[in-house]
């Protein structure tokens, strides 16, 4: 799952011809972890309505930025002394003997609500660093 926005080469193109390759670089990492702390400001929200012990919570992490397949990327995972990791996936899609958990589709329901908190938090960062 990942939010898709467009124009982001050109706008991107046109922060490196005018401030410079690392310093574009910069300002994108710094708009896409503002972006990120919206979103998982908004997971929260919605991992809260079936809460249990809270550590699915507590160990909801936002990664540096990074390089995948030629894409700047954030990862947002769950590392901590509880493991959660092994089961986000199990919340998100169900299994054979529960197929409708309770949190069930928390992950893209917080995508879905955060695009435009998303996008917006992005274009803010930007305008700042400009």
């Amino acid at each position: 799952m990942s939010v898709k926005m467009h124009g982001e080469k050109a706008v991107m193109a046109e922060l490196e011809k005018r401030l410079g390759k690392v310093k574009a670089q910069q300002l994108s990492d710094k708009a896409m972890k503002q972006g990120a702390q919206v979103f998982i400001k908004e997971l929260k929200i919605q991992f809260a309505t079936f809460k249990d012990t809270g550590a699915s919570i507590e160990e909801m992490t936002i990664s540096e930025p990074m390089w995948v397949a030629g894409v700047r990327t954030i990862k947002i995972h769950w590392r901590g002394p509880k493991d959660r990791y092994r089961i986000i996936h199990l919340n998100e899609f169900g299994t054979v003997q529960n197929p409708s958990p309770r949190g069930k589709g928390a992950i893209a329901r917080a995508m879905r609500n955060a695009e435009s908190a998303y996008r917006n938090a992005i274009k803010q960062a930007i305008r700042e660093g400009l």
